[in-house]
């Protein structure tokens, strides 16, 4: 085992220094492609890691409102004790529809004879309803935004790095020609350096579409949410109110 250890190290050293000479020794469009291919690879993982953790905190504090909303009875209840709270999805629907609410309520005079001060009621539920969608709709737009740019990487840079492997290869051939010589050995270093475009393209590329797609469903699982928090804040509005 003390032998295998060091023989994988040095194994590993070995292939990076090669991976390294080989860019090293590439031409000038295949070192500006490489360029290219890393700053979408590093922007997509800032992306990756921000995005992970934003919803990650979202999905947290949207159920703490939850159970917040569920326990109390009155909204005013509700708006108080969701304070800590802001910023999360659900609760900044709920405060949307809260403060739509507020201006739809019309206190009237208590009904004559009858036990009890001014009743309240709602002009309008349609407004509110507007006003949770709304909501929901700044708050899916909030937690897509960048997204576009992992699809941009993953669409576009196995295209760029081919780009690169393309023109190194012409290269080589070109170089290949001037020599004179036509044998595999004289034309393989300079299409084995080409390919590496390729290969960085498809790195940059497939963390980008793996995550790209996670992150569509875990949308599609806050709208859902959203939806059936809209239903929940609207039945509680008509039990109050209608």
């Amino acid at each position: 085992m003390s032998v295998m250890i060091p023989l994988g190290l040095f194994s590993a050293s070995f292939l990076s220094d090669r991976y390294v000479n080989m860019v090293m020794q590439s031409g000038w469009m295949a070192k500006f492609v490489l360029i290219i291919l890393l700053f979408f690879s590093l922007l997509s993982w800032a992306i990756i890691l921000k995005k992970y953790s934003v919803f990650k905190r979202a999905r947290r504090q949207s159920q703490q409102f939850l159970n917040v909303f569920r326990r109390s009875q009155k909204l005013s209840e509700i708006s108080a004790g969701c304070e800590p709270l802001r910023g999360a999805p659900l609760t900044e629907i709920f405060l949307a529809g809260y403060q739509e609410l507020q201006t739809q309520v019309v206190v009237g005079r208590s009904t004559p004879g009858q036990p009890g001060g001014p009743e309240t009621r709602l002009k309008s539920l349609e407004c509110v309803r507007r006003a949770l969608l709304r909501g929901s709709s700044a708050e899916l737009s909030k937690l897509e935004k960048k997204l576009n740019w992992l699809a941009t990487t993953g669409s576009v840079t196995p295209f760029i790095g081919l780009f690169g492997t393309v023109w190194g290869i012409i290269d080589a051939f070109e170089g290949l020609g001037t020599a004179g010589g036509a044998s595999l050995k004289a034309v393989a270093p300079g299409i084995s350096e080409a390919l590496i475009t390729t290969a960085a393209g498809l790195f940059a590329a497939i963390p980008a579409v793996i995550f790209y797609n996670h992150f569509l469903h875990t949308l599609k699982d806050f709208a859902s949410a959203m939806d059936d928090f809209s239903l929940e804040f609207l039945n509680l509005t008509e039990r109050n109110f209608l």
